[in-house]
């Protein structure tokens, strides 16, 4: 299904630029970023937004004015969070961490002449073409070093409700991470005097060890060579949003076979949207394609992570095998390559990935004949609440990891206009391969349709 906001076109009226810093003075200090947190793939700047609702019934609608609200509560939010508010600088060896500088993060107050319906009203997905206007990039204030870490944009629209957009310094904090400072602002904008869970910094816990030790593989890190000039251009691409509600996952789990049948359905649409993609793109038969696919690592470590821990705590471990072998196979085979991959990510593989950033000099994941998935949809972004109750839509703004767009979806729970909650896949390929990737998944769906039971007769 295509976006709706692809067509849609209105105006916006920014405010200047201006830094929010902590309410309260905070220590001047040095923080080191982890060996997790200070790779290369990760210098770059994460998009999420979320769209609001008018509320009706407030008493005093000037107190309750959001870019008021959320301005004071991000001051306030900052005083615990102060690493924040600081500058990421580059040390001897690229060695990256944050001045705690309190310099603040860069806040812009807009107004918009569109409303939430014309988003999308209840059915609002990604991806949002419209993104630079819901989310300017300040000139000088958009990279990775020396910069705000955050960039935060509240544009009230004319029916009452309001966007928030924020883009995060990767390097900084993961999805996790940037969801327990979201908590925080929303708590605080509700009235409480500090966030439920207290953050924690901590960095050094996923540090590489001494001496350091690679025991994994690691193909995510490969340095493949493109010499079939297989990278995809930017240039003429269509970004789309693909949703699965109830009925096109029962129809996609048609396909799995018995031995599988536990599999999650994140599992079930990667593999299926890995296979539908290759075979787009036509790739030769014998050529190596690889399967990225982010795993959150909190969990597995013993003891666990702090639970107010906002690092970076995740690895995007890779299935390799060669397009003939995921094309031609059958549909199990596929599956298996993405339920190893994430069994495979354990405490002592994110004590190698560190180890190896150490080793090899933080070497940037391979691009090269790749598709990266990340999975936000259970993430709970969908629950941050400013004190207008939970958005409409909350998470990514568009597809993409680092300066890989084209080589990557998000899944991202939503409900379509028939109101069935499910999942909207981002999608971005080339107009030509996006038409054969569209009729291969159609192709799919529609066969395994007809085999899914109706209501009456179950």
């Amino acid at each position: 299904m295509m976006a709706a906001q692809e067509s849609l076109v209105f105006t916006v009226t920014r405010r200047s630029p201006e830094l929010i810093t902590p309410a309260k003075p905070t220590p001047h200090e040095y923080k080191l970023l982890s060996d997790i947190d200070d790779q290369e793939s990760l210098r770059f700047r994460m998009p999420v937004i979320f769209f609001y609702k008018n509320k009706n019934d407030f008493i005093d609608a000037e107190e309750m004015e959001p870019v008021k609200v959320i301005r004071e509560a991000l001051s306030k939010t900052l005083v615990f969070y102060y690493p924040f508010a600081g500058r990421v600088r580059e040390g001897a060896g690229r060695k990256l961490g944050v001045e705690c500088t309190g310099e603040g993060v860069m806040f812009i107050e807009a107004d918009a002449d569109v409303t939430i319906d014309q988003f999308g009203g209840d059915a609002i997905q990604p991806p949002f073409p419209c993104m630079d206007e819901l989310l300017f990039d300040v000139p000088g204030y958009s990279g990775v070093l020396d910069c705000p870490l955050l960039l935060i944009q509240v544009t009230r629209l004319k029916c009452g409700g309001f966007i928030f957009a924020v883009r995060l310094n990767h390097t900084v904090s993961d999805a996790g991470g940037l969801l327990l400072f979201m908590n925080a602002v929303g708590e605080i904008a509700r009235g409480a005097s500090a966030p439920s869970i207290p953050p924690v910094w901590r960095r050094e816990l996923l540090n590489a060890r001494d001496p350091p030790r690679v025991t994994c593989t690691h193909h995510e890190y490969d340095d493949v060579l493109d010499t079939k000039k297989t990278l995809i251009p930017l240039g003429n691409m269509v970004h789309r949003s693909f949703f699965f509600g109830p009925t096109e996952i029962l129809a996609l789990r048609l396909l799995v076979p018995p031995h599988l049948n536990k599999c999650s359905t994140s599992e079930l649409l990667t593999a299926c949207l890995w296979r539908c993609r290759t075979r787009a793109l036509q790739p030769d038969p014998e050529e190596e394609v690889r399967l990225l696919y982010n795993v959150n690592a909190r969990g597995k470590f013993n003891p666990p992570l702090p639970k107010g821990y906002y690092g970076n705590a995740f690895a995007f471990p890779a299935a390799l095998t060669t397009a003939r072998k995921l094309c031609q196979n059958p549909f199990g085979y596929a599956l298996e390559l993405v339920r190893q991959i994430k069994k495979d990510v354990t405490e002592e593989y994110m004590r190698s990935v560190a180890d190896l950033m150490v080793l090899k000099g933080r070497p940037p994941s391979t691009a090269v004949r790749i598709f990266h998935v990340s999975d936000v949809s259970r993430s709970r972004f969908g629950d941050i609440d400013f004190g207008w109750g939970k958005p409409v839509y909350g998470g990514p703004g568009r597809g993409g990891v680092g300066n890989r767009p084209v080589a990557a979806s998000f899944y991202v729970s939503c409900k379509n206009k028939k109101g069935e909650n499910g999942i909207a896949v981002t999608v971005s390929l080339p107009r030509f391969v996006m038409e054969r990737f569209a009729m291969e998944l159609d192709e799919i769906l529609k066969n395994n349709e007809n085999l899914v039971p109706t209501k009456s007769a179950l």
